[in-house]
């Protein structure tokens, strides 16, 4: 043999022997396993530099700051819990079904998460007229502001937000804001000056002093949290950019769900913040947990419930064994007796996710998925098809939402029980990202939900098996190709 095949042979076997030790070296699933070993040994080389962008763990420090946290945490919602429990039934008796009892149950044990009862919410889709009501509460603002969002984009809309986060921070207001490096590529640490050169503090989560050699894909803060003077809170899927706000014409219309909440539930959003704040920042800089004694005055407003909404507020991430948020839709999806409508971005299901909902379909529940007719990432798009066609074949009605964008990450069982937060249906938003939703035991919040899911139908079209047989083979490859990834998407 020539030296070049033999040149070849010793890279391969390197390769491989480089590949299983680098996969096997941390433990993982097995279909996570298989496809960083399908990457590694048939991309030799380039596949190791994705690995380094895209595979690695967190590191122990970092773990060790969670788990410190994560105990403080803890004992907040503990003091939050029994407060609550002294004032309050956890929820009314008309809307305590077993369903709700059960998965209730399950976050408190899991998540540590109380019911708070006492809540008003407002339902926004469109970004317009929440950014308009986050900014109202903003200007109101006597106190404290926190802000936590994944993207927070140096446009048109970002500057805005910024220049009223600075007026507040002149005033004497405390301002923290903790957003993603990867999500906000372009509000760099020049662009947020502006803000800390004024009092104003702003932190990336989990930066690193040595960002090239640390960066990862994985592990991002995916969270969309404002609390504002212990009197409102923002959660659901909105970050902060001109195309949230329709402005960006690849995207057209941008849907999405977010909820204004006052009540006793900001307190949840309150200590969630702090939780992260405290992990990421240094000692000096951490903010006390103080769960407060009296909940917040209510306030009536146009399209707001009468301020009886149990919510749980439920965080997941990389940091803690058992995946909440997955583990909290099966268990919806597993209990519904009459329907199950899901809005996400990525349908990229784990199989405990995809036996649930081909189960329920079989039983004959109503079981929609929409999801948009048009990409924002590739292989999650192509991959997001392959699971759509899996799941219209097993008989769950799939609708391609076609008016813009859709990025809601809401789910409504029955009617009756519903949750909106950051998390996608999706292997990411399960166990890669750091997220958090709201859980809603509320008959009227889950009937609103249901009906702007019905108006939403009115803008989409149905996966039928005439679409699915119409599919050319290289797209039906591409998708394939793409399921084959979806671990590490």
């Amino acid at each position: 043999m020539s030296l070049i095949t033999w040149l070849i042979i010793i890279i391969l076997v390197l390769n491989t022997t480089g590949a299983i030790f680098t996969v096997l070296r941390e433990v993982r699933d097995i279909s996570t396993t298989w496809a960083w070993l399908l990457v590694l040994i048939f991309l030799p080389i380039i596949g190791f530099g994705f690995y380094l962008f895209a595979g690695r763990g967190l590191s122990t420090k970092k773990l060790r700051r969670i788990q410190r946290e994560y105990e403080s945490g803890v004992k907040a919602f503990v003091s939050l819990q029994k407060h609550e429990n002294a004032r309050n039934k956890l929820l009314p008796p008309t809307d305590y079904t077993p369903a709700a009892k059960a998965l209730t149950a399950f976050f408190l044990n899991t998540a540590q998460a109380p019911v708070l009862a006492h809540n008003q919410v407002q339902l926004y889709t469109d970004g317009e007229k929440k950014f308009a009501a986050l900014f109202r509460d903003i200007e109101s603002a006597k106190h404290y502001i926190y802000v936590e969002y994944y993207t927070i984009y140096n446009d048109e809309l970002g500057n805005q937000f910024q220049q009223l986060l600075i007026k507040k921070a002149k005033q004497g207001v405390t301002v923290k804001v903790l957003y993603d490096a990867w999500g906000s590529m372009g509000a760099s640490a020049k662009w947020w000056r502006r803000l800390t050169d004024v009092g104003g503090q702003v932190e990336s989560y989990f930066s690193s002093k040595h960002p090239i050699t640390d960066f990862r894909l994985n592990y991002r803060d995916h969270r969309k949290i404002v609390v504002i003077d212990d009197h409102v809170g923002y959660i659901g899927g909105f970050n902060v950019g001109d195309q949230y706000v329709s402005r960006k014409p690849k995207f057209g219309y941008w849907r999405d769900t977010h909820l204004r909440i006052i009540g006793n539930t900001i307190y949840a959003l309150k200590i969630r913040f702090t939780m992260d704040w405290n992990a990421t920042v240094g000692e000096k800089d951490e903010i006390a947990y103080n769960v407060e004694q009296d909940s917040p005055e209510g306030q009536s407003g146009e399209g707001m419930t009468a301020g009886s909404t149990p919510i749980q507020i439920v965080a997941s991430g990389p940091d803690r064994p058992t995946q909440q948020i997955k583990l909290g839709y099966t268990k919806l999806i597993t209990s519904a007796t009459k329907s199950v409508w899901i809005q996400s971005p990525y349908l990229v299901p784990d199989d405990t996710v995809i036996d649930a909902l081909v189960s329920a379909a079989m039983s004959g529940i109503d079981v929609r998925i929409m999801i948009p007719d048009m990409p924002d990432h590739p292989f999650i798009f192509r991959a997001t098809q392959y699971y759509a066609t899996y799941l219209a074949r097993a008989g769950v009605k799939i609708y391609h939402y076609q008016h813009g964008f859709m990025h809601a990450k809401t789910v409504v069982v029955d009617d009756a029980i519903a949750s909106v937060g950051s998390a996608n249906f999706d292997i990411r938003s399960f166990k890669l990202n750091f997220e958090v939703n709201a859980f809603i035991y509320d008959r009227k919040v889950a009937g609103t939900l249901a009906e702007i899911f019905e108006a939403d139908m009115k803008q989409s079209y149905l996966l039928t098996p005439a679409i699915i047989a119409s599919q050319s083979r290289w797209l039906r490859f591409k998708q394939d190709f793409s399921r084959l990834l979806s671990p590490i998407l």
